[in-house]
């Protein structure tokens, strides 16, 4: 679980960040969740942008993809998830 001073410097560090995947109206599927695993192990915080499409409430959204992936929601800003999983192998990003 994450402190709030590190998701402060998360939400910095994901600023510059351009959305990595989208979600559309077929929403959260197997082949999504394991793209997301292998972006967040090579990259460590990704942005997921949610489509206006997506039926799904951007809440559930991230839940289903935070639970998938065992990864931690950052932050929830407008139609945008950002992610956090520390990687095992890449690990770029020092948590203070």
């Amino acid at each position: 679980m994450l402190k709030g001073k590190q998701k402060r410097y998360l939400r910095s560090k994901a600023h510059s960040l351009k959305p990595v995947f989208q979600v559309g109206k077929a929403g959260v599927n197997e082949n999504l969740l394991k793209q997301t695993l292998d972006a967040l192990e090579a990259r460590e915080l990704i942005k997921i942008n949610i489509l206006q499409n997506c039926f799904e409430d951007k809440y559930s959204v991230a839940e289903e993809l935070s639970q998938g992936a065992d990864a931690e929601v950052v932050q929830i800003i407008g139609n945008t998830i950002v992610l956090y999983k520390e990687s095992v192998e890449n690990k770029k990003i020092e948590l203070p």
